[in-house]
C-alpha cells in the first residue's frame, strides 16, 4: 500500500478518571459503543479513497474478545495489540499500518469529522505533521501555594485528534522520545520537527468524564437520519414447487409459485430495506425478465439488497415481518428462518435483526383458503450524517 494512509485508532487505555467498569471507550452513545463511531468514520473514508485502511489498537486481553464481535466493516481492518502507555499503544498501531502516512485517533473521541479528517491528509503533506488545535477560550487559572494565579491564555491552544504524520519519521519520533509523550505532536516536535496547525472542531470532544459520554449521546442521536421502509410480497400456491421460506426448506405438499424460488419473506423483506433507503423494489433490480434470476435462491437476493442498502450509507437496525400463511404450520420454524435470514444480513454474533410473526388466514379470502400466502414487513434504517455543522 506505498504512498496510501492508514487510520490508527488507539482504544487500549483503562479510562481511570471515566470510572466504571467498562472502559470508556466500549461505553454506548446512541446504541453504538464510541470506538465504533470512529471506525465509521474510517470506513467512510475508505470509500471515498482518503485512507486504505483500519488499525484498532485495543489491550491485549481484548483482541480474542473483540475478533468474533467486531461488526462488518467495509475497509481493510487490522486488530493490534495496545501497552501500558499511550505511546506504546501508538507505536503498536504504526508498526501494524502500512500506509505512508497515518491517522492517528482517539477511541473516546467519537465526533471528529469527515472533512476535519481530509483537511489533515491535505496539509500533512506541508511538514510531515498535521493536528487539529482550538484556541483556548475559558480564563486559566493555577493553583499554588499562594493561591488562585490566573495564566494568560494568549498563544494557549487545545490540541485535538485525529493528529497526521508521515508514519517512518514518526516511529522514528516516538523512539527518540521515549515513554511518556501525550500525544504524538510532542514527540515530533522533540525531534526538532516542525508542525502543521488545522483549525479544530468544537464539537470534537473527548469524552473523559461521564458527563461527557452524556454530551455525545446527545450529538450523536442527533446526527442520525431514520427512515422507515414498507414491502409487501404475495405468490400462489401450487403443487410440484419446493416451499421455501426465509431460506429455509419447508415440507409442504404446496411451494410457492414465482420467477424465482418466490420466497414471500426475503421478497418482503428486500423490498423494505430498499424502500427505506430509497431504492427501486426487487422487481427493478432483479427482474423476472431476466433468465439469470429463474429459480433464484431469494435469501442471496436479500444478502444483495442488504449490500445496495450499506453502499449507500444505511445500517439496517430492524426488520419486522408479518407472514399470513393457511398451511403449512410453521410456529416451530420461525427461529430457524430468523437466523438463516440474520445470517444473510450479515448479523453480528448474538444479535438479532429479523423478527417474524406466522399468522393464520383465518379461512378467509385466498390466504385463508390455502390459494396463497402473503407477506408484510416494516424496517427501520438509520445513518450518520456529517458533523460538519457543529465545526466552528
Amino acid at each position: 500500500m506505498t504512498g496510501g494512509a492508514s487510520f490508527i485508532l488507539v482504544a487500549a487505555g483503562k479510562g481511570k478518571r471515566f470510572g466504571g467498569v467498562v472502559p470508556k471507550q466500549y461505553s454506548e452513545a446512541a446504541s453504538h459503543p464510541l470506538w465504533e463511531w470512529s471506525a465509521r468514520l474510517a470506513e467512510s473514508l475508505s470509500l471515498q479513497s482518503n485512507v486504505d485502511e483500519l488499525v484498532f489498537v485495543v489491550s491485549p486481553e481484548d483482541i480474542d474478545g473483540l475478533s468474533g464481535d467486531i461488526p462488518s466493516f467495509r475497509i481493510p481492518l487490522t486488530l493490534a495489540a495496545g501497552g501500558e502507555e499511550r505511546s506504546i499503544s501508538v507505536m503498536n498501531g504504526l508498526m501494524a499500518a502500512k500506509g505512508d502516512v497515518v491517522l492517528v485517533h482517539d477511541a473516546a473521541r467519537p465526533l471528529a469529522s469527515e472533512p476535519l479528517c481530509r483537511e489533515l491528509l491535505r496539509k500533512v503533506h506541508l511538514t510531515g505533521g498535521a493536528i487539529p488545535v482550538l484556541p483556548v477560550t475559558d480564563a486559566l487559572k493555577r493553583v499554588t501555594s499562594k493561591g488562585l494565579e490566573t495564566v494568560n491564555r494568549e498563544d494557549l491552544y487545545r490540541a485535538q485528534t485525529p493528529q497526521a504524520f508521515a508514519r517512518e519519521d514518526l516511529i522514528d519520533a516516538l523512539k527518540r522520545f521515549g515513554r511518556g509523550a501525550r500525544d504524538e505532536s510532542e514527540a515530533w516536535n522533540a525531534a526538532g520537527r516542525q508542525v502543521t496547525l488545522v483549525r479544530g472542531e468544537t464539537a470534537n470532544l473527548k469524552v473523559t468524564y461521564p458527563e461527557d459520554l452524556v454530551l455525545a449521546e446527545t450529538i450523536l442521536s442527533g446526527s442520525l437520519e431514520w427512515r422507515t421502509g414498507h414491502g409487501y410480497d404475495i405468490h400462489p400456491l401450487v403443487p410440484g414447487r419446493p416451499l421455501v421460506l426465509g431460506g429455509i426448506r419447508i415440507p409442504s405438499r404446496l411451494g410457492l409459485d414465482g420467477h424465482s424460488d418466490a420466497d414471500c419473506l426475503c421478497h418482503a423483506a428486500s423490498d423494505a430495506i430498499l424502500g427505506g433507503a430509497g431504492l427501486p423494489d426487487i422487481g427493478n433490480l432483479f427482474p423476472a425478465t431476466d433468465p439469470q434470476y429463474k429459480d433464484s435462491f431469494s435469501l442471496s437476493l436479500l444478502r444483495e439488497a442488504a449490500r445496495k442498502v450499506r453502499e449507500r450509507g444505511w445500517t439496517i437496525r430492524w426488520i419486522d415481518l408479518t407472514l399470513i400463511a393457511q398451511v403449512p404450520r410453521l410456529g416451530n420454524l420461525v427461529e430457524e428462518m430468523k437466523a438463516s435470514m440474520d445470517s444473510a444480513l450479515e448479523c453480528p454474533s448474538g444479535v438479532r435483526l429479523v423478527n417474524i410473526k406466522a399468522k393464520s388466514g383465518e379461512g378467509i379470502g385466498a390466504t385463508g383458503e390455502a390459494k396463497c400466502m402473503e407477506c408484510h414487513a416494516v424496517a427501520t434504517l438509520s445513518r450518520k450524517v456529517s458533523f460538519a455543522e457543529f465545526a466552528f
